[in-house]
């Protein structure tokens, strides 16, 4: 059967999603070109008249998957509702026990980022959003009287801390620590930054 013909938005569309799923399957150091390309059923020429260097394609890859993490953040944060309700809902989302980012994706990118400057600005930029974002939320939700959260962008930074670091360790060391504990952890840890106790916290959220 035939290609159906795309346009040169959509052709990149779709290879930067396959770039995306074969970092996932293989990381960064073994993708080659050539496996984007098979997995598309399309010509290794095909890929680098869109993406002249495997480089460039990983770090369009990477913000891929960023702006599409950003934009579901950013529609979990604009509900109308409570800015804990709000909270509560994204950092579920974002933390290890939710549907969010392949955080094996997101893990391999900060290995490689260390060493590809393309890659560090792409992860850097992601990261710089997604604490600006919730500070402004838990920002709102200060003013509101929602909860008495004194520094917004130091709980933002220290939450994405926790939440960053509890997804290495479930990532590396699958099966270490249960679900239930894991949503248990993340609610501690965002009552805390919030200045609530749990019951605050389960009783507001309900």
């Amino acid at each position: 059967m035939a290609r159906v013909r795309l346009s040169v938005a959509e052709r990149r569309e779709e290879i930067l999603g396959a770039a995306v799923e074969q970092i996932q399957l293989r990381g960064v150091a073994a993708l080659r070109i050539a496996d984007v390309a098979a997995a598309l059923g399309v010509s290794n020429a095909l890929v680098l008249y869109h993406f002249s260097s495997k480089e460039q394609l990983v770090a369009a890859a990477f913000t891929h998957a960023a702006d599409g993490d950003l934009a579901h953040l950013r529609k979990l944060l604009s509900r109308r509702t409570s800015a804990l309700r709000r909270l509560r809902t994204a950092v579920r989302w974002y933390a290890p026990t939710g549907p969010a980012k392949g955080w094996r994706l997101w893990i391999e990118g900060w290995a490689v980022s260390l060493r590809e400057p393309a890659l560090r600005e792409v992860a850097c930029d992601l990261d710089q959003q997604w604490k600006a974002a919730l500070t402004e939320v838990i920002a709102e939700g200060a003013e509101a009287g929602e909860f008495p959260c004194p520094d917004p962008a130091e709980a933002a930074w220290r939450l994405t801390a926790f939440l960053d670091g509890l997804a290495v360790q479930m990532t590396s060391y699958a099966g270490s620590l249960s679900r239930a504990a894991m949503l248990e952890w993340t609610d501690d840890a965002l009552a805390r930054e919030l200045g609530l106790n749990r019951e605050e916290l389960a009783a507001a959220v309900r």
